[in-house]
């Protein structure tokens, strides 16, 4: 399952961050074609607008279906076949695809079929685990290293900031029976939860680990759906932590939503690593124009009792929010 996603990089360092290789082996960088609808966010929920990675041919007849670009698109499908004035109206939840089912109910299948695949990016994910006492959010994304979180100049050509997760997706496009712009809709692919995130929910997102199966998936006149789909399952290949309750209200758009907190304790331990974090998330709360101008919830962190997660790569997030610490990322046995 995927209900809240985060994106947090501005436009022009997704733009970069997407950087490929084409057909002759040139570093590309795919092209925004509504940049200007894009808005980063710690907290994004279904219904709101995210980036995506498509094919060129999919906006423009007779172009090289390798070529990339960049859209933002209102995260739950609303398939082209819905008659209704209102896409709101959807009688059924359309945010995530279950693998099993896409090649079996219509809403899926049809754009399947056709070639709508999609790649959504994101730093990565919420996920929350039900206990006794409520639920506990974790925060799921790719392991990062030392040099991915060095962020090099804006001229080098090499991306080596933050690795973005690449979840599969299915898109389609909506035209009111009235008349009125084409909606371009996607939704999340998933799967069965591998091993190690299984405790925390026993679904997840099918992610795409690696640049040969984004270029599959995307590359939809070269590679037919029957080959495409069988990159769709679990991966190992993910780390996550636990974060704030605060994240459970998508009202709540702060870094402070992806920040690791420390489970089985009333308080934060008192480390200078968890200092640092707190104190920059605090003060980067406190100076944000866009705070102020939504009127969001002061800075607050509730920590709730509950088993101690098996991995972690808090550390390195703790880097990439722009202050030093100790990287703690682990691969553990299951």
């Amino acid at each position: 399952m995927c209900g809240r996603t985060v994106c947090s990089l501005g436009a022009d360092r997704l733009r970069r961050a997407c950087a490929y290789r084409d057909a002759r082996g040139r570093r590309r960088r795919p092209q925004w074609v509504d940049a200007d609808r894009y808005q980063p966010s710690y907290n994004r929920g279904p219904q709101s607008r995210g980036p995506v990675l498509l094919s060129r041919r999919h906006l423009e007849e007779g172009a090289d279906s390798s070529e990339r670009v960049l859209m933002t698109m209102r995260w739950g499908l609303v398939p082209s076949w819905f008659k209704k004035d209102d896409p709101s109206k959807m009688p059924f939840n359309t945010s995530n695809c279950r693998s099993d089912t896409m090649l079996k109910k219509s809403s899926y299948k049809g754009p399947l079929l056709k070639g709508k695949r999609c790649v959504v990016l994101a730093d990565g994910f919420y996920e929350w685990q039900q206990h006794e006492g409520g639920k506990q959010p974790y925060f799921i994304y790719f392991p990062q290293t030392t040099n991915e979180t060095a962020e090099r100049a804006e001229g080098d050509e090499e991306w080596k900031g933050w690795r973005l997760l690449t979840m599969a997706g299915i898109f389609d496009c909506w035209e009111p029976p009235a008349g009125g712009d084409t909606l371009y809709t996607y939704t999340i692919i998933t799967v069965d939860a591998s091993k190690d995130v299984s405790f925390i929910h026993h679904r997840m997102p099918a992610i795409l680990d690696g640049e040969e199966a984004i270029r599959k998936w995307l590359d939809f006149a070269e590679v037919p759906t029957q080959e495409a789909v069988k990159l769709i399952q679990p991966t190992e290949n993910i780390v996550f932590h636990p974060v704030s309750t605060i994240v459970n209200s998508v009202r709540n758009d702060t870094p402070e939503c992806m920040a690791p907190v420390e489970l089985g304790a009333k308080k934060v331990k008192d480390t200078a690593s968890s200092k640092v974090m707190l104190g920059w998330l605090k003060s980067s709360q406190e100076s944000s124009p866009k705070k102020e101008e939504n009127g969001l919830p002061r800075w607050t962190s509730q920590f709730i009792h509950s088993p101690s997660p098996k991995k972690t790569s808090a550390g390195v997030l703790q880097q990439w929010l722009g202050k030093e610490g100790e990287p703690s990322a682990k691969k553990l046995k299951a």
